[in-house]
């Protein structure tokens, strides 16, 4: 039986009064599709400004500082390290994110030649990633009052390797000495798929270094993310 003074249409009107107008939809869908666009181009120029950064080539060093630190990773970075310790360009050297295997004894046996420095004037941390590596580093320099670092990384990690350690010696002076492997020498990064990806993921960890340390200055208390 009908309910007395109900109406059907009353009730589609107020159904249709409840829904939001169609324009309204359609200006947030566009709305979020601009804002879409514009984060992707953004990300997109700001890869291409990250890689234009990039060395091709290794520097001359012309600057000596109080300590060296080399993050490991890359093949030569730990021979280049020990060649400017023992051309005088540093004090000491830490060897930051070392493995077990990679001591005093197993880097006097790959360099035989530079026995003696490493003897006397090398350190060693076990951090397992670049916020570690300068938390490492930061302890290992106010330790011995240095105030002046040559960092020593691979060409693509250096601009996260420098704003992690600015982050943590904001005081210090920083010197890069990036490593430029031969592949990168010898052909441009985007002839291979492989490398178009590595190079993309190292940007994006540097964005995400960027933004975390913007958000939360405090991490600097520990050596996880």
């Amino acid at each position: 039986m009908p309910m007395v003074g109900w109406n059907p249409s009353d009730g589609a009107r107020r159904m249709a009064a409840a829904r939001p107008p169609r324009g309204f939809l359609w200006r947030i869908g566009c709305s979020t599709m601009a804002l879409a666009a514009v984060a992707g181009l953004a990300l997109a120029l700001g890869f291409l400004w990250f890689v234009w950064r990039l060395p091709a080539e290794e520097i001359t060093l012309n600057r000596d500082a109080d300590g060296i630190v080399v993050l490991t990773g890359g093949a030569s970075r730990i021979s280049d390290a020990i060649e400017l310790l023992a051309a005088g360009h540093g004090r000491r050297l830490l060897i930051s994110g070392a493995n077990r295997s990679t001591n005093q004894s197993e880097i006097t046996r790959l360099n035989p030649e530079f026995a003696r420095v490493v003897g006397c004037c090398v350190d060693f941390d076990r951090s397992l990633n670049t916020l570690g590596n300068a938390i490492e580093t930061r302890r290992w320099a106010q330790s011995r009052g240095f105030r002046s670092l040559i960092v020593v990384t691979s060409s693509y990690h250096m601009p996260r390797a420098m704003a992690e350690i600015a982050h943590q010696l904001p005081d210090a002076t920083l010197i890069a000495f990036p490593v430029v492997s031969d592949r990168r020498r010898s052909e441009p990064w985007w002839g291979n798929a492989a490398t178009i990806r590595f190079m993309v993921t190292e940007y994006l960890k540097y964005m995400y270094a960027q933004l975390r340390m913007r958000v939360a200055p405090t991490a600097r208390a520990t050596a996880t993310g």
